[in-house]
């Protein structure tokens, strides 16, 4: 549910999401070369690769789930079943660490009090999904550089002044981007027939369309630097 606190110099935008991700790194050479998103009616499953021989897998699960009621074969199984597709097969080799990490979206305003500059998680944070939250905080920390930067060199104090305005215009982008992918990509807790069936059809949609998927490129790959 989303949640606005504010103590007067500080508001804070919250929303947490009724589950969390099961995460595993595995001592396996990555079975595709391509990330893999699955919407699956069990939940959300997700490939990804670290190295040539390892690889990190996340599959839905509730959010105050512990992974230590996980055995490792149970992870397996389950991750066969959400990944499966014709003609591909998914890599197994063994868990070298798993833990289950919670669904939330954060934005914290104003990024500055005084000489109190905020960048990266400590102003906002977004759900692991769109892949955005280390590109999120190297944009706060190019726009502060840059007003630092400008402050030392002539004395120019707008950039610092407007550092907060200028990140708030990338962060809640990324954090609609964010949220669009959560939502198409798992299942909640209140879906209905009618909700699953929109779900899949948005899906039909951006992976049929050029112009649907044009705009998930462009906010997967990473908005213009300001």
């Amino acid at each position: 549910m989303p949640a606005v606190h504010s103590s007067g110099a500080l508001s804070v935008y919250e929303r947490f999401y009724p589950f969390g991700w099961l995460g595993i790194l595995a001592q396996a050479p990555p079975a595709s070369d391509e990330i893999i998103y699955a919407s699956h009616e069990r939940g959300f499953a997700l490939l990804t690769m670290r190295t040539p021989q390892l690889s990190r897998l996340y599959i839905q699960c509730a959010p105050d789930d512990d992974a230590n009621r996980w055995s490792d074969e149970a992870i397996w199984r389950e991750l066969h079943v959400r990944l499966a597709s014709e003609g591909w097969k998914l890599t197994e080799g063994p868990i070298v660490q798993k833990g289950v990490t919670k669904m939330h979206s954060i934005v914290v305003e104003p990024m500055r009090y005084g000489r109190l500059f905020l960048a990266g998680d400590a102003a906002h944070i977004v759900p692991p999904t769109g892949a955005k939250g280390l590109n999120l905080a190297v944009a706060n920390v190019r726009v502060l550089a840059r007003a630092l930067c400008e402050y030392y060199a002539s004395g120019r104090a707008d950039l610092l002044a407007h550092y907060s305005d200028t990140c708030f215009r990338r962060i809640w982008k990324v954090q609609r981007f964010s949220w669009w992918m959560t939502a198409m990509l798992h299942r909640f807790d209140d879906d209905n027939a009618f909700d699953r069936r929109r779900q899949l059809a948005e899906l039909e949609y951006v992976a049929s369309s050029q112009a649907a998927a044009q705009p998930l490129a462009e906010n997967y790959v990473g908005l213009p630097m300001e």
